[in-house]
């Protein structure tokens, strides 16, 4: 599908790549997605302390006897999540909460599997080559830190509090967001079709400006992990007024991300912000010299950023059921890979220069 781009680093390393590797990426940027969603949902059943060991080869069969699950659940009781939070727990209780962390573990094991081994398959086969192939290869090193990174964040619910660490929690939904958009924007430089006609960049203004909104996009995820780690959705359950008021008490404290009431007015309004920025680049976007078909993905990124907004305030005012919270998170996502397709279109984009006007590139 051309849409007015051309590719750059393609003409700098030789014939365009594949279809099939195009095809490749996506499919792995989609398994990411689905990843970081069921991640959000085994938070919000307080599953993700089930399994308290960490092992990468081993830990990919579950419990298979009566005796194995038996094993497994004595293990659980243990640690301070079932004595503080879930005490009296039977075994299918157990159970049920084991199945949301098992799945997440072994689907994000998918994504490496589905990943490395095209890839090694690819490079050998010369598909992918040169500073492309790099490129992957680091991408695949940042997978493998984000499982331990996961890890990391899991063992600190396994100590003295039966909750992980809103830090750590925050850092391993940043790094999967990180990958996910890589992932997107390597698959578009190979499933974009460059026109075969030159002309003239986007004004650097408002590409560096949809670049800014890619980054405020991404700090407002990241705001969310710090709602998600303190459980703060679960307070404050009004909109747009925090319990009546416009400017809560201890809004301030010494250490604001450790609040739950600064962290959700910070996630709440910080939406609002980026929404009218989005409204901002979509009005830009009238006014700018892009190609049409560009120019609808901004009014796409309204689109989704209003849906993702409601779902937003539906979801805090109904205290955070867990449907609703993961379709919030899968929302997040979805503004992030269009927000993701705005940027790599208007860095390829080209444009006719009006006859007798002179635009620097």
């Amino acid at each position: 599908m051309a849409i007015g781009m051309v590719n750059e680093s393609e003409e700098a390393e030789g014939a365009p790549r594949p279809f099939v590797v195009g095809v490749w990426l996506l499919l792995c940027a989609l398994m990411v997605f689905a990843v970081a969603v069921l991640g959000g949902v085994t938070r919000l059943e307080h599953a993700g302390l089930s399994i308290t060991s960490w092992e990468p080869l081993a830990g990919i069969l579950p419990p298979l006897t009566a005796e194995a699950w038996a094993e497994e659940f004595a293990y659980y009781r243990q640690f301070p999540e079932y004595q503080l939070v879930h005490q009296g727990l039977d075994l299918a209780g157990f159970q049920y909460i084991f199945w949301f962390e098992y799945t997440h573990r072994l689907l994000a094991r998918a994504v490496g599997v589905v990943f490395a081994l095209p890839l090694l398959f690819f490079w050998l086969t010369r598909r992918i080559e040169g500073a492309f192939a790099a490129k992957l290869v680091v991408v695949l090193v940042l997978g493998g830190l984000q499982g331990a990174l996961g890890w990391y964040m899991v063992s600190s619910g396994l100590v003295d509090r039966p909750d992980v660490s809103h830090y750590r929690l925050t850092a391993h939904l940043g790094l999967a967001v990180i990958l996910y958009a890589t992932l997107l924007w390597f698959a578009s430089s190979v499933l974009v079709t460059p026109p075969g006609e030159w002309g003239v960049r986007v004004s650097t203004g408002f590409r560096l400006a949809t670049y800014f909104g890619v980054a405020l996009v991404y700090i407002l995820i990241l705001s969310g992990g710090l709602v998600a780690g303190l459980d703060a959705g679960f307070d404050y359950n009004t909109f747009p007024k925090m319990n009546g008021q416009w400017i809560p008490p201890g809004l301030f404290p010494p250490n604001p991300f450790d609040s739950i009431v600064t962290v959700q007015f910070l996630h709440r309004w910080g939406g609002v912000m980026v929404a009218a920025y989005l409204i901002f680049l979509w009005g830009r976007s009238l006014d700018v010299r892009v190609p049409p078909v560009v120019r609808g993905i901004y009014r796409w990124l309204l689109i989704v950023m209003a849906i993702q907004g409601g779902l937003g305030i539906t979801t805090l005012l109904m205290a955070v059921p867990v449907p609703l919270g993961a379709l919030h998170q899968a929302g997040a996502l979805v503004v992030l890979a269009v927000m993701t397709g705005a940027a790599y279109a208007i860095t390829h984009a080209r444009v006719r220069p009006e006859a007798g006007i002179h635009i620097l590139p």
